[in-house]
């Protein structure tokens, strides 16, 4: 995306304060990395504060390699954050961001449904962001379609505010200090990651697969980390059994879960001290991209439409077309509001293959 390429409204005057609304996990903030970037550009000097998540306000603090200059954890509340809402809550957090006097209030949340009334209730001067059919509008927006790359979907945005781009590939620093951390984490000989979960377990590749590839990589010389959350360790575990299963008892420590034992920031550091990453679409696969990290990503063909990496030098992506529930037949390309989602949550990456998977991972391992 150039600037030929990106319709850019005229800037906005005297804007020092800029409020960025993301909510969601931590690829739905990377994605608008390069939005931020571009407002930065576009408005410098000017703060921006991500509202954002607790996830969020974790990695982003002390992190180099970013513009934005601090992060107000978002309440729980209806369409924002999920969980159970508390009104006083609320109230406090929208009362306090009226204070702070936005300039620029920029809805990077989705639709607008819920997240449009809830920035216009902060009350910035002015507000940019997308919208559906359904949807309060704002000062400035464009039309929200599910199937848009998100990052292209946020510049999009940002050019609602005279923002042009500037990167067009998210990206993050590391410190020092969690590169060292990491790196006594790591043995010897290249280093491949494995995250195996996602969101919406149909996202998921097998974790039998993953044990496979994570086994021959390490006949190869290489070893395996596998991280992940609290809701990974189960399957980091069955990973770590099913390679050590083939392995010959002095190859099998070379492959270890770390599921639920590192922090963001350490998890940051493994990231970017790893030869390569091979995950699911999730956040640790956009993490590693933003910290430079190469990545094989395995991809629902529709996912991919929205969050795939752009680039092949670095990034490759293994795509599965499932179009139709494998259970029940049901239509999966259509979602969000323009259809009742099924309720079957079979791996839509089955046909995604074992020889394939490995034949990338080590084309972008080093010798």
């Amino acid at each position: 995306m150039t600037r030929s390429s990106l319709a850019l409204a005229d800037r906005f005057e005297g804007v020092e304060r800029i409020a960025v609304l993301r909510g969601g996990g931590l690829g739905d903030l990377v994605f608008t990395l390069p939005a931020i970037e571009a407002l930065a550009a576009a408005y410098p000097g000017a703060s921006i504060t991500v509202l954002g998540m607790p996830s969020h306000a974790a990695l982003l603090a002390g992190r180099p390699g970013t513009a934005v200059t601090d992060v107000e954890v978002l309440p729980v509340a209806h369409g924002i954050r999920k969980g159970e809402q508390d009104d006083t809550a609320v109230e406090e957090f929208l009362g306090r961001m009226r204070e702070r006097r936005f300039d620029l209030g920029v809805q990077a949340n989705g639709g607008g449904r819920n997240s449009n009334p809830f920035l216009l209730r902060m009350a910035p001067r002015h507000t940019i962001g997308t919208v559906t059919d359904d949807a309060v509008p704002l000062e400035r927006t464009l039309p929200y379609r599910y199937y848009q790359h998100e990052v292209q979907r946020w510049l999009e945005v940002a050019g609602l505010a005279g923002a042009a781009p500037v990167e067009l590939e998210p990206r993050l620093g590391v410190t020092d200090a969690e590169r060292a951390a990491a790196r006594a984490l790591l043995g010897e000989g290249p280093v491949l990651v494995i995250h195996p979960g996602a969101t919406d377990p149909r996202r998921r590749w097998p974790a039998d697969r993953f044990g496979a590839v994570a086994e021959e990589v390490v006949r190869s010389g290489a070893q395996v980390l596998v991280v992940g959350d609290a809701t990974d360790v189960d399957a980091a575990h069955e990973i770590v059994v099913a390679a050590a299963a083939g392995l010959p008892g002095a190859l099998q420590p070379r492959v270890r879960s770390l599921a639920d034992r590192l922090s963001l920031s350490e998890l940051a550091g493994v990231l970017a001290e790893a030869d390569v990453v091979l995950a699911n679409d999730s956040g640790p696969r956009h993490l590693a991209q933003a910290l430079g990290t190469p990545t094989v990503g395995l991809f629902w063909f529709g996912n991919a439409l929205n969050a795939a990496p752009m680039g092949r030098m670095r990034h490759r992506i293994l795509l599965a077309w499932v179009t139709a529930c494998p259970i029940c037949g049901a239509d999966v390309t259509q979602v969000g509001w323009t259809a009742e989602r099924c309720p079957h949550d079979p791996s839509f990456l089955t046909d995604i293959q074992v020889p394939a998977v490995l034949d990338e991972v080590r084309d972008l391992l080093p010798a």
